[in-house]
C-alpha cells in the first residue's frame, strides 16, 4: 500500500501488481478506445486493429507505478526513468542560478555536475522530486523540439526548471526538457509547494529528457550508459564525490 515502511531487513510486504495509469493520459485511452469501437462496430478492421493497438500504447505509456524510495537525508534519488547520456560540469541555467527578484534561494553561478536521464516512449514519464524539501522555483521555458540526447537541447528545447531546498539549505536544480516527440510538459506542484524525496512533481508527454543539477561537492554514483528507475535509483549522495568505472557485458 502506499505509505508502508519497508526496509533491508525484511520488515514490509511486497508483490507484484499492474500500475495505475495517471488521470493525464485516462482522456486519450478513451477517446482512442471510442474511436476503436466505432471502427469496430462499422466493420472497419483495418482501421480497428491499430487504434486496439493504439489504445494499449497510450496505457502504457501513462502507466504510474509504485516505487519504494530510500529513507535517506543524504540520497539524492532519481527523478526519471532512463538512461544516463549525459555526466559533465556545466555552469546552471540562469533560470535556477540568477537573482530572480524574489529573494528565493539560487544555485551557484559556477560549474558543478549535470546528469541527463534520457527517456524513451517505452519508459514511465511520470517526474519525482530527487530531494525533500521545497519548492523554491518553477520556471516553464518555450522553445524547439530538437533530439533529446542532444547536449544543446539543455539550451534550446521546451524545457521547466525546478529548484528544491532543503530545510539545511541544500538545493538540487532539476529540469524537465521536451523532445522531438514530446509536445507537452505538465507540471502537478508549484513554487511553495513542500514535497518528500521520491514525490511526483509532473510529467512529460511522449519522449523527453531530465536534467539534475547536483550539489558543489557532490558527484554522481551512477555511470554512463546505466539504467535508471524514477523514486528509487540513488543518483548521489550529498558531499560524497567518489570516482567508480563500469564495464559494458
Amino acid at each position: 500500500m502506499p505509505g508502508d515502511i519497508l526496509d533491508n531487513r525484511g520488515r514490509g510486504t511486497a508483490g507484484w501488481s499492474w500500475p495505475s495509469i495517471h488521470p493525464e493520459g485516462r482522456k486519450f485511452a478513451l477517446i482512442a478506445a471510442a474511436v476503436c469501437a466505432g471502427c469496430a462496430f462499422m466493420a472497419w478492421e483495418t482501421l480497428a486493429w491499430p487504434l486496439g493497438a493504439l489504445v494499449l500504447g497510450i496505457l502504457a505509456f501513462f502507466r504510474d507505478p509504485e516505487r519504494v524510495t530510500p529513507r535517506d537525508d543524504n540520497a539524492i534519488v532519481s527523478p526519471a526513468d532512463g538512461l544516463i547520456t549525459l555526466i559533465q560540469k556545466v555552469n546552471p541555467p540562469r533560470e535556477l542560478s540568477a537573482d530572480d527578484g524574489s529573494g528565493a534561494a539560487a544555485l551557484p553561478d559556477r560549474p558543478v555536475t549535470r546528469v541527463s536521464i534520457f527517456m524513451s516512449v517505452f519508459d514511465v514519464h511520470i517526474n519525482r522530486t530527487p530531494i525533500a524539501g521545497t519548492i523554491r522555483r518553477v520556471v516553464y521555458i518555450p522553445g524547439k523540439f530538437l533530439n533529446a540526447d542532444l547536449d544543446k537541447a539543455s539550451e534550446e528545447n521546451e524545457r521547466q526548471h525546478f529548484l528544491v531546498e532543503r530545510g539545511d539549505g541544500v538545493k538540487v536544480g532539476f529540469t524537465q526538457i521536451a523532445g522531438l516527440i514530446a509536445r507537452r510538459i505538465v507540471p502537478f506542484v508549484k513554487g511553495g509547494d513542500i514535497v518528500a524525496a521520491g514525490q511526483r512533481i509532473g510529467l512529460i508527454r511522449f519522449g523527453s529528457r531530465v536534467d539534475v543539477y547536483l550539489p558543489e561537492g557532490t558527484e554522481p554514483r551512477v555511470l554512463m550508459g546505466q539504467k535508471v528507475i524514477a523514486g528509487e535509483t540513488v543518483l548521489a549522495e550529498i558531499g560524497q564525490a567518489p570516482a567508480i568505472e563500469g564495464i559494458r557485458q
